[in-house]
């Protein structure tokens, strides 16, 4: 079990080059990427987000790559035209004006598009560097998650051993259910009719009766889902979407033996279940 939340920072140097690249991971349903890199290694993002969607399956992944380099091949150009227009357009206002002056090089220098720089970079001198730092930022990140994601997942558990003790104690109070349902029964019939008691009605009704508002089938079910619950934190790496899953079908069942059940003791020991599931399924929010 995986945690989405993460931070990560990885710095390299080497041949007058230096790449860092920082990874900040949150809580989301799927995979949303975000990648910042420098400009000139556009051309880069296609196989950077490859990568990063075979190394995280969920969470909000925000990367940011930067690279410095002493001595970069830089240079720098004269746009002669239009210094020109800015010259002939800044005279023309002065005419208008009344004006005896004329545009200096310190102003003209100064005006968009006059001087143009350009740095001349062959991107695959940079892209196993990058790369190779990617995978050192991505392995530091998943190691975060699974820190966190074991942390997160003896929480869980914990409260998963909440649900299956108190599966335990509510099918104790079984038979004194359907005790009371078969005794409740009866004591209607007496009212009604006396001595004059239908055992076969009664023993009919009864069985109505107990299929309507017997717990055996959803405790059942709730002891399956617990087991399955269990099994996959133990064989699947990710298994946040397959858990929230088995969590709303453990709720499902929760609430039905609530209402079925007016049992002071077992009403009890269901709001013990809803904290723990509730419980269970916050920190599922935050897992891979």
């Amino acid at each position: 079990m995986k945690s989405m939340t993460c931070y990560a920072y990885k710095k390299e140097s080497k041949d007058n080059i230096t790449v860092s690249v920082e990874m900040k991971g949150y809580n989301s349903r799927f995979l949303d990427l975000s990648v910042n890199l420098p400009f000139w290694l556009s051309s880069l993002e296609p196989s950077i987000r490859t990568y990063l969607n075979s190394r995280f399956l969920r969470g909000k992944l925000e990367v940011g790559i930067r690279v410095k380099e002493e001595n970069a091949p830089f240079s720098v150009s004269i746009n002669e035209n239009a210094a020109m227009n800015y010259k002939n357009a800044i005279g023309r206002l002065a005419k208008t004006l009344g004006l005896q002056q004329e545009a200096g090089l310190d102003l003209l220098l100064g005006l968009e598009g006059v001087l143009e720089t350009e740095t001349d970079r062959d991107v695959e001198k940079y892209r196993c560097f990058v790369e190779s730092v990617l995978v050192a930022a991505s392995d530091q990140a998943e190691a975060e998650r699974e820190r966190e994601g074991r942390h997160t997942m003896e929480d869980i558990l914990a409260h998963v051993a909440v649900l299956e003790e108190s599966v335990q104690g509510i099918s104790s109070y079984v038979p004194e259910i359907e005790k009371t349902i078969k005794e409740n029964l009866r004591s209607r019939f007496a009212e009604l009719l006396g001595d004059k008691i239908d055992e076969n009605r009664i023993l009919s009704e009864t069985a109505v009766l107990l299929m309507k508002y017997t717990i055996s089938e959803e405790l059942s079910r709730l002891s399956s889902h617990l087991e399955e619950f269990r099994l996959e934190t133990e064989r699947n790496s990710s298994p946040g979407k397959k858990l929230d899953f088995l969590s709303q079908e453990i709720n499902r069942e929760v609430n039905t033996i609530s209402s079925k059940t007016p049992m002071l003791e077992v009403s009890r020991i269901v709001v013990e279940m809803k904290n723990a599931l509730e419980n269970i399924r916050e920190q599922l929010r935050n897992v891979e």
